[in-house]
C-alpha cells in the first residue's frame, strides 16, 4: 500500500461528504477545464498518448485542384458539438448530435462513406478524447481548489 493510497482514501471521503449540488458544481468545473485541454490537443492534432494524428490520405489526381487549407476537425472540437457535463457522480465531456458519428469513426478507426454516394473507406484510427497525464493533473488542481474553498 502506498502512501498515496491513504490520501486518496481521506479525498474520496471529504467527496462524498459534499453536497450533491456541490458536487455536480465541481464536476462541471472539471468537465470545462477538461474539455479546453482537449480542445487545445485536438487544435495541436495530437492523440492523448503524444503522438501525432495519421495524416489525411492523398487526394486522386483528377480531383479538385488545390490543397485542404483546414485542419482536422477544426469545427468538431468547438463548444456546440463537444460538450462538457458534470452531475453529482460524473464528469463527462462528449460529443453531440451528428458529430458523434462522425467523432467515433475517427476515435476507433472504423469504416463510414465521406458522402452519401461515396464508397466505404476504413479510416485511421484518431483518437480524439482521452485522458492523460496533464488531465490528470487538471482534475487533483480543481479537486484541491474546490476542497480549499469549503
Amino acid at each position: 500500500m502506498s502512501e498515496l493510497t491513504a490520501f486518496d482514501i481521506r479525498l474520496a471521503g471529504l467527496i462524498e461528504a459534499l453536497s450533491p449540488q456541490s458536487r455536480k458544481a465541481m464536476a462541471a468545473t472539471i468537465a470545462k477545464r477538461l474539455r479546453k485541454h482537449q480542445q487545445q490537443r485536438i487544435k495541436q492534432q495530437v492523440t492523448p498518448e503524444g503522438q501525432p494524428f495519421a495524416p489525411r490520405r492523398a487526394q486522386p489526381l483528377r480531383a479538385k485542384k488545390g490543397r485542404i487549407k483546414r485542419e482536422m476537425f477544426a469545427k468538431l472540437r468547438t463548444a456546440k458539438y463537444m460538450k462538457a457535463k458534470g452531475t453529482d457522480k460524473d464528469a463527462v465531456v462528449e460529443f453531440t448530435g451528428q458529430v458523434q458519428r462522425m467523432a467515433k469513426v475517427h476515435q476507433y478507426g472504423l469504416r463510414d462513406r465521406p458522402s452519401v454516394r461515396a464508397k466505404e473507406v476504413q479510416y485511421p484510427a484518431r483518437p480524439l478524447l482521452g485522458l492523460d497525464a496533464e488531465d490528470m493533473k487538471i482534475i487533483e488542481k480543481e479537486l484541491l481548489i474546490y476542497i480549499e474553498n469549503l
